[in-house]
C-alpha cells in the first residue's frame, strides 16, 4: 500500500503471467474496508499485458511499474 496525504494505493503482487480477476480478490476487500480513501488497485503480475481486470483494478507487468 502507497499512502499519500489522505489517499490509499493498494497494491498485491501475483507471480501468475495470466492474472484473473479472483487474483484481486484482496485488494477489492481492502477497497471495500477503506471506502474513498482507496483509489484503484493495482495489481502487480508477471506477464505482459496491461489491463483492467474490474473498474477498480488494474494489472501491470512488474517490470513496467519498476
Amino acid at each position: 500500500m502507497v499512502e499519500a496525504a489522505d489517499r490509499l494505493l493498494p497494491i498485491e503482487v501475483k507471480a501468475s503471467s495470466r492474472p484473473r480477476l479472483r487474483d484481486a480478490a484482496h485488494l477489492r476487500s481492502f477497497r471495500a474496508e477503506y471506502g474513498p480513501r482507496a483509489t484503484s488497485g493495482l495489481l502487480l503480475h508477471g506477464g505482459t499485458d496491461t489491463q483492467w481486470l474490474a473498474p477498480d483494478v488494474l494489472a501491470v507487468p512488474w517490470w513496467r511499474v519498476l
